[in-house]
C-alpha cells in the first residue's frame, strides 16, 4: 500500500475528525474518532487509487517515506 501523509484535524462545527490525504485531491474521510477516521480514509485512499487507476490518471507519488504520529 502506498504511504502517503494523513493529517487528522478536529472539526468543532460538526463534531466529528476530518482525515485528508493532501497528495490525493479530494481525498477525505470523518469519524466519530481519530482512529475511525483513520481506518476511512484508509478507505478512501483505497478507492482514491482503483479510480485513478480506472481511468488512467496519474497515482502522486507518495512524498514523505516516514511515518509520523503527533499525539
Amino acid at each position: 500500500m502506498y504511504k502517503y501523509d494523513i493529517v487528522i484535524s478536529w472539526d468543532e462545527g460538526d463534531g466529528i475528525f476530518i482525515a485528508s490525504v493532501p497528495e490525493l485531491p479530494g481525498c477525505m474521510a470523518h469519524g466519530n474518532t481519530p482512529e475511525s477516521a483513520l481506518a476511512n480514509v484508509q478507505e478512501a485512499m483505497q478507492l482514491w487509487i482503483d479510480t485513478a487507476k480506472e481511468f488512467g490518471d496519474r497515482i502522486p507519488e507518495p512524498k514523505s517515506k516516514q511515518i509520523e504520529v503527533h499525539p
